[in-house]
């Protein structure tokens, strides 16, 4: 991973400090239901303003397709961002031209404006040259804060990064360094929990850590299709069955790079996917026919436990079963608390994100107790794909 600079490497005093964050927070009838974005990027927040910087927040939401759309207007998470900080900020109905150079001028050193929607302009997404000169216009140094963006090369994320001095946020600085030390260089053994319900969707995650980790934990609908590519019956469970070839030349790559990959022993079938139905445990090679697999059994979640105890180093992206619908998060539950106390007691470093992988955490009780849990899921996904961000790349110190 390249070299980045962070806040440590500038004074901002005075200075106006373009700072990409991302908002793009769930609304339900105008209110958050999940702050836990804004609370990631109010250290870097704060520290600028402590320092005496005019910080100018950017950040997307939602998909206006290019087009101001009322309804995707960052003006309601103004007020909610407001909270947080606990100090008044500015709202500017732009993110180029009069409204934030006025919105600017009118701040005092250690102020806090919101401009508008970056994607309300089409030339955001397309990373426009035009449109970068003129946002950088509005200030002096440029500050990522948005991991969970930087595999967008947009405007906002990639370009403003070219036409200013360039820093990592301490949220973007927590980020990278976690994901070093997952993968880039990680004490090992190192362990990988993939879930999730599709192969498809995980063959070049797959193809990547085949070589960079010790053992391959897979979970979800996707272990029903590597079960089934080894002859075991599934019933009528989700199932990839034109993924079978694929699935078994995975699991031959693996023997030859030396890495293990851990399918469950014992599985939980239902007739149906519903809250409290009737379940049992079943070997995993003795699924009957009418029914599903909806979760991993008590004798894989122990052999995890097991399995987790003599890594030192865990990267988990996605569920090992239906965790959303109880019974069938109790393999999810009892292997998520298993890798947080080993993470308490020191004895594992454990990075979390993608996808349903925070809600899973979350409803374990567990989220706040792996070493880092990223809110990021494209880009957490192509960061372990071992794809290079654009948004990362950008900040490399040049």
């Amino acid at each position: 991973m390249a070299h980045f600079r962070t806040l440590d490497d500038v004074d901002v005093a005075g200075k106006t400090v373009l700072t990409r964050v991302d908002l793009n927070v769930p609304m339900k009838d105008g209110r958050i239901t999940d702050d836990l974005r804004i609370s990631r990027i109010l250290p870097t927040l704060h520290e600028l303003s402590r320092k005496g910087a005019k910080v100018v927040v950017l950040s997307h939401f939602g998909r206006p397709d290019g087009k101001a759309v009322p309804e995707m207007s960052l003006k309601p998470v103004a007020a909610a961002l407001a909270t947080a900080l606990g100090s008044s900020i500015a709202f500017a109905e732009d993110c180029v031209g009069e409204a934030p150079k006025q919105a600017i001028a009118r701040l005092k050193a250690g102020g806090v404006v919101l401009l508008e929607n970056t994607r309300f302009h089409a030339e955001e997404e397309k990373n426009d040259a035009g449109f970068a000169k003129q946002m950088a216009a509005l200030g002096d140094v440029y500050v990522n804060d948005a991991f969970s963006c930087a595999h967008r090369a947009h405007v906002s994320t990639e370009a403003l990064a070219h036409l200013l001095p360039a820093y990592a946020g301490r949220n973007m600085e927590v980020e990278l360094k976690h994901l070093e030390a997952a993968l880039v260089a990680p004490e090992k053994p190192v362990a990988a929990v993939i879930g999730g319900a599709k192969v498809s969707t995980k063959l070049e995650l797959l193809g990547n850590l085949l070589g960079k980790v010790d053992k391959i934990i897979i979970g979800g609908g996707m272990a029903n299709t590597f079960l089934f590519a080894q002859g075991r019956e599934v019933g009528k469970s989700l199932c990839e069955k034109n993924m079978a070839d694929t699935a078994r030349d995975i699991l031959r790559d693996a023997v030859t790079r030396g890495c293990a990959i851990i399918l469950p022993d014992d599985v939980v079938v239902a007739r149906e996917l519903r809250q409290g139905a009737p379940s049992k445990v079943v070997p995993s090679d003795r699924v009957p026919a009418d029914q599903m697999i909806l979760d991993i059994g008590p004798v894989a979640a122990a052999r995890l436990g097991t399995i987790l105890a003599d890594c030192r180093t865990l990267v988990w992206n996605g569920p090992l079963g239906a965790f959303e619908t109880p019974p069938f998060d109790a393999g999810t539950v009892t292997v998520a608390r298993t890798a947080a106390a080993l993470t308490a007691s020191g004895r594992l470093l454990s990075v979390a994100g993608g996808g349903d992988t925070v809600a899973a955490l979350r409803h374990a009780g567990v989220a706040e107790e792996f070493s880092y849990v990223s809110t990021a899921g494209g880009a957490f996904l192509e960061w372990l794909e071992g794809k290079e961000l654009p948004g990362v790349a950008a900040l490399a110190a040049k």
